[in-house]
């Protein structure tokens, strides 16, 4: 059987212009490699309706799950729920039970929740919440899709409430060699381990070390004793 997909829309400006640094998709690929669901895409698109709307849609068609980070905030240029909304055709307002996690925070913390703050409290029709419980303004599920925050520990704490709600499949294993030739000298015998084990992910990855070239061969399956026999013939190819 083989492991459920998924996707991930990173939304923002601010990581397409290199301003900041997504390590929200790493952070997603490691936990969702643990549970069994295997992250086929990932997209960046910047803040604009239009194209989160249309790259919404076609990930949620595509795989079983989606995850979005970012724009979810009180500022005026976080507008991922309204898209989300409008991609689903649901409507959109300030729901009681978002509204009553937001008040009972900012009670805690003697902040008046304003205008603004309350704009993290609309909620799509249909959608459920997702806990945030570092800032409290929850991210929420709409049919396949997952709308968190961007900033990494609130996305990092949503993760945890989503993933153990979804059904995961069998665990990639990985293991690793280091082989000391280019790639030109490896290509072969790699094409041929590829053939005889199609039921594993074989990757080459060059590097330069003190002017010698070299590659990591990672090979990645569910299925450990085939990872272990894949990585016995290349070791035997290799001389190692």
């Amino acid at each position: 059987m083989t492991n459920p997909t998924a996707a991930m829309l990173v939304i923002g400006d601010e990581i397409l212009s290199g301003r900041t640094r997504d390590s929200n998709m790493h952070y997603l690929a490691g936990e969702l490699t643990k549970a069994g669901i295997d992250l086929r895409e990932v997209r960046v698109v910047s803040d604009d309706a239009e194209a989160i709307e249309t790259a919404v849609r076609a990930l949620a068609d595509a795989y079983d799950t989606v995850f979005t980070s970012g724009g979810i905030g009180p500022t005026h240029d976080d507008i991922t729920a309204d898209c989300i909304a409008r991609a689903f055709g649901r409507a959109i307002g300030v729901r009681d039970d978002a509204r009553a996690i937001l008040e009972a925070h900012y009670q805690r913390s003697a902040q008046e929740l304003n205008e603004a703050r309350l704009r993290m409290a609309r909620i799509p029709e249909g959608a459920t919440l997702i806990e945030n419980p570092v800032s409290a303004a929850p991210g929420f599920t709409l049919e396949n899709v997952h709308v968190m925050a961007g900033v990494p520990a609130v996305f990092q704490a949503m993760v945890a409430s989503v993933l153990p709600t979804l059904t995961g499949g069998a665990p990639l294993m990985s293991q690793t060699l280091r082989i000391m030739r280019g790639e030109g000298e490896i290509a072969g015998p790699l094409r041929t381990l590829a053939e005889d084990f199609p039921d594993l992910s074989i990757g080459s990855y060059p590097f330069q070390s003190d002017g010698v070239f070299g590659a990591q061969i990672v090979i990645r399956g569910s299925d450990g004793a085939r990872v272990d026999a894949a990585m016995h013939r290349l070791c035997e190819a290799f001389g190692q």
